[in-house]
C-alpha cells in the first residue's frame, strides 16, 4: 500500500515503523531531514519529485547476499524509465544515472536477523518534473528535462512498483545470475578508463569490469592490477 504524507523529518524514519509490512511505500511531499549517501542531505522543491522509502522484509537473503536487493531495486528503476523512453545507467552502488547526470538517489538501511536480513527500508529520490536545480549540486537531470514532457508522479511511482514486484520475484526464486548479469551490463562507465579517488582524496585512473555478487566494485587500474573495493573504499568522479 502507498502511504501519501505531506510532510516529515525522513520518509526512512517513518518506515522503521512496525505499522508498514512488507511492500509498503511512504510517500511524502516534503523532507525535512531527507539523507543520501555518504551523509549527504536530500532536498526536493514540493510537487514536483518523488520521494519515498519502501519496506521490504527478505527474511530468505543471507546477510553476506544482500547486495542482490541493492542490483534488484537500481535495476526496477532502470526498466521503469526504460518504460517513460528514458534511458539510463546504475553509478555503483545505486545511483541512476540519465547520460552524465543524476536522477535517482538511493540509500538502503538494513536490519538483520541472524545469518539473513529481517527488514529493509529503501529511500529513493527520483528528480520527476524539476526543470531548475540548485547551481551546488554537481549534476543533475530530472524525467522532465531527460525525455522533454512532464510526467505523472502516481503513474511513475506505480511504474516502479510493478517492475519492483518483478526484480523482487527473481529474488526470491534465486535467480542471482540474471540480476547480476542485467546489473553488470547497465553499469555507468563499464569498460571505459574513468577518475576515482581514494578516502585520502588521491586519484586515480581505472577502467570498470564488473562488480562482484558481493558488492565490491573491480577495477582494473591503468598499467596495474585487478583490485575489489568496497563502498566507501573509492569514490567515483563524476565530471
Amino acid at each position: 500500500m502507498i502511504y501519501r504524507i505531506e510532510e516529515t523529518t525522513s520518509t526512512n524514519d517513518d518506515a522503521r515503523d512496525a505499522k508498514y509490512r512488507h511492500g509498503d511505500i511512504v510517500w511524502a511531499e516534503r523532507q525535512t531531514a531527507g539523507r543520501g549517501q555518504r551523509g549527504h542531505s536530500w532536498t526536493s522543491p514540493e510537487g514536483q519529485n518523488l520521494t519515498f522509502s519502501l519496506v521490504l522484509e527478505p527474511r530468505f537473503l543471507p546477510v553476506g547476499k544482500q547486495f542482490l536487493l541493492s542490483e534488484a531495486v537500481a535495476l526496477a528503476l532502470t526498466d521503469t524509465f526504460a518504460q517513460a523512453g528514458i534511458e539510463t545507467r546504475i553509478k555503483w552502488t545505486n545511483d541512476i544515472y540519465a547520460g552524465n547526470r543524476k536522477l535517482v538517489g538511493i540509500l538502503i538501511e538494513h536490519s538483520y536477523s541472524g545469518p539473513t536480513l529481517a527488514r529493509t527500508v529503501v529511500g529513493i529520490g527520483i528528480n520527476v518534473n524539476q526543470k531548475e536545480f540548485d547551481p551546488a549540486l554537481p549534476n543533475p537531470v530530472s524525467m522532465a528535462v531527460a525525455a522533454g514532457r512532464t510526467f505523472d508522479r502516481s503513474e511513475v511511482l506505480e511504474t516502479f512498483r510493478k517492475r519492483l514486484e518483478t526484480r523482487y520475484a527473481q529474488l526470491e526464486r534465486g535467480d542471482a545470475e540474471a540480476l547480476q548479469r542485467d546489473y553488470r551490463e547497465r553499469m555507468y562507465g563499464l569498460g571505459e578508463q574513468r577518475t576515482f579517488r581514494h578516502p585520502d582524496g588521491t586519484p586515480f585512473e581505472a577502467v570498470i569490469e564488473g562488480v562482484r555478487p558481493s558488492g565490491e566494485l573491480l577495477l582494473r587500474h591503468v598499467g596495474g592490477p585487478l583490485r575489489e573495493y568496497l563502498f566507501k573504499e573509492v569514490e567515483f568522479v563524476v565530471k
